[in-house]
């Protein structure tokens, strides 16, 4: 392949932030890392946050191409980058750039900050090697405009991990047909499973959808809803669940406010379903239906032995150590929507606020901090993940791995609601579980249409 035809990508810290294995994305073309970006990583790399892991992961994956037998010269031209199991098509190399030594092009940005170092590489770097491509990636949009503005002529974001370009194409979890979903259909053979009525029903009559498992089927009338438990490549096996039964499913004195919730509440409630998925505007329910399941499955049906409330904390390591009390009374202020919920279950009691230490002893439910879960097997509980949209897909990776046998995943989050500095909607772990679990049998994703909370809610959540 002529030299030409290989772009040379420039990474700012962010990227190694974002994906700190990110060197390996980019297939047959060269990537270049300023001294700059080594100098922020060594900076973040000891504080006191959780981001302080990715930037010591990304240093560790520089040193193993980099360390070793390699000369100053080698690494300055470039050290070709290994192939990985899930990189079979690297072919590139990797090259520090030491921008500290070079005297900028005239036109360059001011040199007094690091946003500025590295536009300034990538603008030297494009003119001597012109023509080939240079390309500077990063996912700061300010920093995008400044280096568009200051001449470079390629400018991208980090877009390797994206599973969707937007966010309206996210699975829902379910699906609505025009119409009657009966009056689509020629020939269907139908057999009774138990207490279920199963459907077996051709592919090819419902259109070109792409179907997943555990997805649930609704249509315009008012009958109609199933889902899909088995997936052929001519035909679907649906349960027939029907609106009326879900609309009267209850779970600890809750019942469903719309379909969208009786669907959910089905998910959370079947046994072999082990990671259920609500997303969905904020006054939905989404954090109600959780907790109330949660309650259901351990108290009366006496399915789990507890249940393990967590988020992510902003500012983990330091919000948390300046709060007072055990590691459970420093996750009470950010699980107060936990709380919250546990009062208006329990409100019309005699004793309310007794109800709930009762309850919270009976269910054994605990707060726990997602900083102390990894290492952990979680065994026979309901574990409720809440406001999972500020994750990363590494972090809600390790929690998802940290459920052992007999344990339920419930991942509750906002996709409008995103606090993290470096995640977008479609970068979020919560878009990333939605997507790569949408044809796992044992999960479910359901997106909750509507507010319920109340009607100032809904119509801030519609105007606003």
């Amino acid at each position: 392949m002529k030299q030409d035809h290989r772009k040379l990508f420039v990474l700012d810290t962010n990227v190694l932030l974002h994906e700190p294995l990110a060197i390996y994305s980019f297939k047959e073309h060269d990537v270049v890392i300023p001294m700059t970006v080594l100098e922020e990583l060594d900076n973040i790399k000891d504080r006191k946050h959780d981001i302080s892991r990715d930037a010591r992961v990304a240093i560790r994956a520089l040193e193993d191409i980099l360390g070793g037998p390699t000369t100053p010269e080698q690494i300055l031209k470039g050290v070709p980058l290994p192939s990985r199991e899930s990189h079979l098509d690297v072919a590139g190399s990797l090259s520090i750039f030491p921008d500290h030594q070079v005297d900028f092009i005239a036109g360059a940005l001011p040199g007094d900050n690091n946003d500025n170092l590295i536009i300034n590489v990538a603008l030297h770097l494009q003119k001597i090697h012109k023509p080939r491509t240079v390309v500077l990636v990063t996912k700061d949009i300010n920093m995008r405009l400044k280096a568009k503005g200051a001449g470079i002529e390629k400018v991208e974001d980090y877009r390797s991990d994206q599973l969707i370009d937007d966010i309206r194409f996210l699975a829902k979890g379910f699906y609505q047909f025009e119409g009657d979903f009966w009056s689509k259909l020629d020939k269907v053979t139908t057999e009774r499973q138990g207490k279920h009525t199963i459907h077996h029903v051709p592919v090819a009559a419902l259109g070109k959808e792409a179907f997943y498992l555990n997805e649930y089927l609704l249509d315009e009338e008012d009958q109609f809803c199933g889902r899909i438990t088995g997936k052929t490549d001519t035909h679907l096996d649906i349960i027939d669940l029907g609106r009326d039964r879900l609309n009267h499913i209850e779970a600890w004195g809750v019942k469903p406010k719309n379909i969208y919730q009786g669907m959910a509440l089905n998910a959370l409630l079947d046994p072999d379903i082990d990671l259920v998925i609500l997303t969905g505007p904020a006054g939905c329910g989404k954090t109600l239906l959780a907790i109330a399941a949660a309650l259901e499955l351990v108290v009366e049906r006496k399915r789990y032995d507890k249940v393990i409330v967590t988020r992510n904390t902003p500012e983990i390591a330091e919000s948390i150590g300046f709060l007072p009390g055990t590691e459970e009374e420093k996750m009470a202020p950010w699980l107060a929507a936990i709380t919250d919920t546990l009062e208006v279950l329990h409100k019309n009691d005699v004793n309310p606020s007794g109800s709930m230490n009762y309850i919270m002893e009976k269910a054994n439910i605990q707060f726990k901090s997602i900083n102390f879960m990894r290492g952990r097997s979680i065994q026979n509980s309901v574990v409720l993940l809440d406001e999972c949209q500020n994750l990363t897909a590494s972090q809600i990776k390790t929690m998802i791995t940290r459920m052992g046998e007999g344990t339920k995943l419930i991942c509750c989050g906002n996709l409008a609601q995103i606090d993290s500095t470096y995640l977008t909607a479609v970068t979020s772990g919560l878009t990333y579980i939605v997507e790569r679990f949408k044809d796992f049998e044992g999960s479910a994703n359901v997106y909750l249409n509507g507010v319920v909370r109340s009607r100032l809610a809904e119509y801030a959540e519609e105007h606003l």
